[in-house]
């Protein structure tokens, strides 16, 4: 699989969640043969709803696609390394291989905080890949957040 393709398809979704004002995190998952099967960004202040992280919506859109909640050999492109929410609910899909760009040193369940990949007491096993276009993400993350310095609503992730 090409990566940087997929990780610039998840860019371009945390750009448009930028733009709805909502925190710059975007996702698609592709399955084994390099096919689109959902991309979606965070929506948690436009849904009202602290689970509608990028991936979340990825994972509930795709698996509407398919007709199954079990995501085998799918590929998850994340803009931002997934929060432990997220990383959970990855797991309990059954994706095969997780790609990040930028870490996440508050909230990262696969390496910064927590790495749920390898924790053996799970029954399903995954592939980490991360840092992949990890400076245009991370530019991208801190600038939101330093356009919003000095607003007292800031949200996070």
């Amino acid at each position: 699989m090409n990566h940087e393709f997929f990780m610039k398809i998840a860019i371009e979704q945390a750009r448009l969640a930028a733009l709805m004002d909502e925190v710059p995190v975007g996702a698609v998952l592709v399955s084994a043969e390099g096919d689109v099967i959902a991309k979606d960004h965070n929506r948690t202040i436009s849904l009202s709803d602290p689970s509608a992280h990028a991936e979340m919506m990825v994972l509930r859109k795709a698996a509407a696609n398919i007709q199954n909640y079990r995501l085998l050999n799918t590929t998850l492109y994340v803009s931002v390394e997934p929060c432990v929410m997220c990383a959970g609910a990855v797991l309990h899909a059954r994706v095969g291989t997780v790609v990040f760009g930028a870490p996440d040193p508050k909230w990262g369940g696969f390496g910064s905080i927590y790495d749920f990949s390898e924790d053996k007491r799970f029954n399903h096993r995954l592939t980490v890949v991360s840092g992949i276009l990890g400076e245009e993400s991370k530019a991208l993350i801190q600038g939101f957040f330093r356009n919003k310095r000095g607003n007292s609503t800031l949200q996070t992730r």
